[in-house]
């Protein structure tokens, strides 16, 4: 196994664990309710832009990993 394949590898698992944060933090951010047949969005406009933040870059990781590993294979 060479150190291309290597760095493919983390990347792509940089990323699932970076795009798990991110979603985890666009949930954790976005919050409403219904009170009286009225709906209340009470959600943190930054901290849902972090997680599509983190997301965005989860994505570029993996097709970095992605571009690494098939560039590795030729």
């Amino acid at each position: 196994m060479n150190t291309s394949k290597i760095i493919a590898i983390v990347l792509i698992v940089a990323a699932l664990a970076i795009a798990y944060i991110g979603i985890n933090t666009v949930m954790a951010n976005t919050e409403s309710f219904n009170f009286l047949g009225m709906k209340f969005d009470v959600s943190n406009e930054s901290g849902k832009m972090k997680g599509f933040l983190y997301i965005g870059l989860a994505v570029v990781l993996f097709g970095g990993g992605v571009y690494t590993l098939n560039k590795a294979k030729s």
